[in-house]
């Protein structure tokens, strides 16, 4: 493995990259069969599902139920919009904690996607005992985090 100029990160070769992606896909399968399941009832509604290599996920559009936004679920994001290509505000932003720069949904959701990777079946009750949707919620500020600066996507990693 090589460590790129940030002492923090490591880059690994493609393959195990690859290799690491699809076992966590595997681990957090039960999460994505919710989100699929979610998706599908969406459609006849109107939703409209796609693939996004970028996202490692199936994006399920125009999903008919929620107050707006994306949520995911394993390798399933769901989006109220058109499309995850929008700017939007941080948690902490929203909050009144300080003033950040609009950051992308998609790269929002994609941080989600790779704590489901990591974290599987026990994401959903983890998160939520740390505060749920709220900017208490480390995930929530980690995944602010990647869509900020690229990089921390899981909490306490910056």
């Amino acid at each position: 493995m090589a460590s790129d100029p940030r002492p923090d990160r490591l880059i690994l070769p493609p393959w195990l990259l690859g290799l690491l992606q699809l076992l966590g896909a595997l681990w957090t399968s039960p999460n994505t069969l919710l989100g699929l399941v979610a998706g599908l009832a969406g459609m006849p509604a109107g939703a409209r599902m796609q693939w996004s290599c970028r996202e490692r996920a199936l994006v399920f559009r125009q999903w008919p139920w929620g107050p707006g936004g994306a949520i995911t679920l394993g390798n399933v994001i769901l989006t109220t919009g058109s499309t995850l290509e929008v700017r939007c505000h941080t948690y902490e932003h929203r909050a009144g904690r300080c003033r950040h720069r609009l950051v992308r949904l998609d790269d929002h959701e994609r941080a989600h996607v790779y704590q489901y990777l990591v974290l599987g079946p026990l994401f959903l009750p983890v998160y939520l005992l740390c505060g749920g949707v709220s900017v208490r919620n480390p995930f929530e500020r980690a995944a602010d985090h990647y869509a900020l600066h690229g990089h921390g996507w899981w909490p306490g990693r910056h």
